[in-house]
């Protein structure tokens, strides 16, 4: 083999190694590292602080708009779907900061217009927005309702944003862990009294759980309480349920 072909080789795949997506999100991870704080089981973002200083997040973004639908067909399922969790949790920060200051992601539509319809960003080429995302591509492609625990509306009411960013090796594991610390958030959700009180969120998605767990109620029976007999009777919906009111000021 001759040293122009060699050298021709060598290039090609410095620029392929150097183009491939980083599947650790490490900037991601620095981000959430940087911006990212808790009180109790309740995450706060520091939208100010990034507002500042948005090098890191810029270059995050556009290393996942760069990514070419035939690009993401060849990942693996773990790697799709960790992809598409952090993008939807980037952009709808993305979002935030570029409006900041706000009370509420909600202050961002309007009587005829959703915030989560705004066409901001660009994935796979196109401009989308956070609904087609969230419900076209991560719930049509995945059977994986702890989705709902994974994606982070930017407000107090919602689950809290992941301490570290989503990728394949840790997808099963942040998922349940993201679960269980909504679950035993008892202002979004509690059983006392022998009434259960849980997330609005059950009542927008509660049909995603009946594929995977039976139910929703199911699914929550098994992470709220270790007593087995509550366990039975929240499945068979022989306690009083009732949902939580939804806190849509910004988790900051």
């Amino acid at each position: 083999m001759g040293l122009k072909l060699l050298l021709a080789i060598s290039l090609f795949l410095m620029s392929y190694m150097s183009f491939a997506f980083d599947h650790t999100h490490v900037t991601w991870n620095r981000i959430l590292d940087n911006h990212l704080s808790f009180k109790g089981p309740q995450s706060l973002f520091n939208y100010k602080k990034l507002k500042a200083n948005q090098r890191d997040f810029y270059n995050y973004l556009s290393e996942i708009s760069a990514v070419s639908k035939e690009e993401f067909d060849k990942f693996s399922q773990d790697q799709q779907l960790a992809f598409l969790i952090n993008a939807y949790n980037a952009f709808t920060v993305k979002l935030i900061v570029d409006n900041y200051p706000l009370k509420s992601i909600k202050d961002l539509g309007g009587l005829f217009k959703s915030p989560w319809k705004k066409k901001f960003f660009k994935l796979f080429g196109k401009k989308a927005h956070l609904d087609r995302l969230e419900h076209k591509m991560i719930r049509e492609w995945y059977s994986e309702p702890r989705i709902h625990f994974a994606v982070v509306c930017a407000s107090l009411g919602c689950p809290p944003l992941a301490k570290k960013a989503f990728t394949a090796k840790n997808l099963e594991t942040l998922l349940e862990e993201q679960s269980l610390s909504f679950i035993n958030d008892k202002t979004k959700n509690s059983i006392s009294n022998g009434k259960l009180r849980i997330s609005k969120i059950f009542k927008w998605y509660g049909d995603d759980f009946e594929g995977v767990y039976g139910s929703y109620l199911d699914f929550i029976a098994e992470r709220i309480t270790k007593d087995r007999s509550i366990q039975k009777k929240i499945s068979n919906g022989e306690i009083s349920t009732s949902w939580n009111d939804y806190d849509w000021n910004l988790n900051e």
